[in-house]
């Protein structure tokens, strides 16, 4: 086993802290609805959802899922001698709340799990939590599958 993958395998369980703020803005959200064809009122007309059920505008859950990657870069320690890394898949996502447009969000993000896959090749699952600043509830909580290869 490499180095590298020794070191991963040691950070099994841990919490890694919190990325920096990102905003969400209204011209993001309307680029997400062109890019998926989801032009629902709740999230590209702020007139109509100014009387809607949130006040304004809200950004997809989708889109939220799409940022946790941007929002969790930097968080956490780098591992010598990666030379490639793939997004596996996820295991459970939930959207317990709205993200407004204009509202800043982060990530943090703990380790669940670690497990080898082969001789080079290591998985890892960490639950990224999408706070929402000022917000009693997390925009999105996720369990994201990843695989280094060493």
């Amino acid at each position: 086993m490499r180095e590298g993958q020794v070191a991963l395998l040691a950070k099994q369980g841990e919490e890694f802290g919190a990325g920096d703020w990102f905003e969400v803005n209204q011209e993001r959200v309307n680029q997400f609805a062109d890019a998926t064809d989801d032009h629902q009122w709740i999230h590209v007309d702020p007139v109509r959802a100014g009387d809607g059920p949130y006040g304004g505008t809200i950004a997809h859950g989708f889109l939220t899922l799409a940022l946790v990657l941007r929002l969790a870069r930097g968080v956490g320690p780098r591992y010598e001698g990666v030379k490639m890394s793939v997004n596996y898949g996820l295991n459970r996502v939930r959207f317990p709340a709205p993200v407004p447009v204009g509202s800043r969000i982060r990530a943090h993000v703990k380790n669940l799990e670690v497990k080898p896959i082969g001789e080079n090749t290591v998985q890892v699952i960490n639950q990224i939590t999408v706070e929402i600043e000022g917000g009693a509830k997390p925009a999105c909580v996720a369990e994201l599958i990843g695989r280094h290869t060493f």
